[in-house]
């Protein structure tokens, strides 16, 4: 003889049985994150990197693509992740627009060059954090879940 719940199904599977029907339910279960990078490579592979958290990404070549996207889709995504320094539109003014228009939407900017990082110093009310290139696939996962999680309890 052995012991077993009613169910049949160990006290630990129910808990993380439990856990994920709240993640479902929350609608947590996969965050939609805005990728803009004037480089192919580097939406590449920061949409791979990200996937791997189980995040949706749509990606854009500039930031007039992705505020027209952010527009098209009224603003839902968790997450704009965004380089500063692109053509057409660059991030800063993607995050000042973005900002503005969908106060809700944390945004997180990647540049490589340290001009740009000062230029987003004075951002801070509006932007989670500036990423510095190049960074490991680990960093940008590590930068986009601290952002995410800002977002829920901030």
């Amino acid at each position: 003889m052995y012991a077993s719940s009613a169910s049949g199904t160990s006290p630990a599977a129910v808990h993380e049985q439990d856990r994920w029907v709240r993640l479902v339910t929350d609608g947590g279960s996969m965050p939609r994150v805005l990728i803009a990078d004037d480089e192919d490579s580097m939406r590449t592979l920061v949409a791979r990197a990200i996937a791997m958290d189980g995040h949706a990404t749509v990606t854009a070549e500039d930031g007039a693509e992705a505020l027209e996207i952010l527009s098209r889709e009224n603003g839902a995504f968790d997450l704009l992740l965004t380089d500063i320094q692109m053509p057409v539109m660059d991030g800063i003014a993607l995050a000042l627009a973005a900002a503005r228009d969908f106060p809700d939407l944390t945004i997180l900017l990647m540049t490589g060059f340290a001009a740009q990082r000062e230029r987003a110093s004075g951002l801070d009310a509006i932007v989670h954090d500036v990423v510095t290139k190049p960074f490991s696939v680990a960093d940008i996962r590590t930068a986009v879940a601290d952002a995410l999680a800002s977002r829920k309890t901030g």
